[in-house]
């Protein structure tokens, strides 16, 4: 399946110009912009592992530079994912930092040892599932991912 490098709409195969902007698409008529990316001359399935690799900031950083459906929707689910779980890290720090009762410590260590070993869960699971090129949709987060990628 390939992709205008310029738009990021999918292109009929053989085609040489997109139907959408107009550009021009690959020397050669190859349909060119399967294999790289529109700005980031990744593979497709490379720049949407990656996307998590730095969790929410390299979400963003693909969101805005890369305008394949594949590699934008990762993007945006990585930022949803990883932006809820870093405001949820500020929130229980600012409740259990106020707290400082003895009987809260302990309660604040197991939920921020447990939200960090689901951090890391998700992290992996998410960068082999785009590595494997599928699109890997989350309950909850995938759906506004979605909307925010456009589909």
């Amino acid at each position: 399946m390939a992709f205008c490098a310029k738009c990021g709409a999918q292109l009929a195969a053989g085609a040489t110009f997109c139907t959408a902007c107009g550009a021009q698409q690959g020397s050669g008529g190859g349909g060119g912009g399967s294999a790289a990316a529109a700005g980031t001359g990744l593979e497709e399935n490379v720049a949407g592992a990656v996307s998590y690799a730095g969790l929410w900031v390299t979400g963003l950083i693909f969101f805005l530079i890369d305008k394949r459906p594949f590699v934008k929707f990762h993007a945006a689910q990585s930022m949803v994912l990883f932006g809820a779980i870093t405001v949820l890290y500020w929130v229980l720090g600012i409740v259990f930092g106020f707290g400082g009762f003895l009987f809260f410590s302990g309660i604040a260590w197991l939920l921020f040892r447990a939200l960090w070993l689901a951090c890391i869960i998700l992290w992996i699971l998410c960068m082999v599932k785009a590595y494997q090129k599928e699109r890997f949709k989350l309950p909850v987060v995938g759906d506004i991912a979605e909307n925010i990628a456009g589909k």
